[in-house]
């Protein structure tokens, strides 16, 4: 590699493209939550979609940046990275909107939550429990780490996948 390529920072592509996708997630987030339907969890993991596209147009647009490569290690860098600021947005976003845009959405959540257990047939014991374990998990901090957290773990086992197909390793000897 001479003085003149010079490597793109996988660090600088992540958050880019992290921002942009974070956004976009955020769009359909919003859409969903305006909907009320958060509790479809079909629905609600299509968000996932735009992850997996964030991180091929990322790893994409790194390669365009380096001359055609990239390493599985830079690939898994790039969509880790992504993801996890795409999921401290997605996270501080569904903070943001439950605490100040609609405080009623996640009590309406919680009770198609005690709906849905009743019509599974769990005794109210069980029941009870659930939503005391699903109210701990109500507030900013366990909204914003455990989004961040849980799209963090998804983002790096995609990108394990997806380094994989579109690594392209610069040659040792050129």
């Amino acid at each position: 590699m001479t003085v003149a390529e010079k490597q793109p920072s996988v660090a600088a592509v992540a958050f880019k493209y992290g921002l942009i996708f974070g956004l976009m997630g955020i769009i359909f987030q919003t859409i969903i939550m305006i909907a009320d339907l958060g509790d479809n969890r079909w629905l609600s993991s299509l968000g996932y979609i735009i992850l997996i596209i964030g991180i091929v147009v990322a790893m994409k647009s790194y390669k365009e940046q380096n001359f055609g490569y990239m390493s599985y290690g830079q690939g898994l860098g790039i969509g880790t990275l992504l993801a996890a600021v795409f999921g401290f947005m997605s996270g501080l976003f569904t903070w943001v909107y439950t605490s100040f845009v609609d405080t009623g959405y996640m009590a309406r959540m919680m009770e198609k939550q005690r709906e849905q257990m009743v019509l599974q047939g769990l005794s109210d014991e069980q029941i009870d429990a659930g939503m005391a374990v699903a109210e701990n998990f109500q507030g900013p901090l366990t909204m914003i780490l455990g989004g961040t957290v849980l799209t963090l773990i998804v983002g790096f086992i995609l990108s394990l996948i997806i380094s994989a197909i579109m690594k392209n390793s610069r040659p040792e000897f050129e």
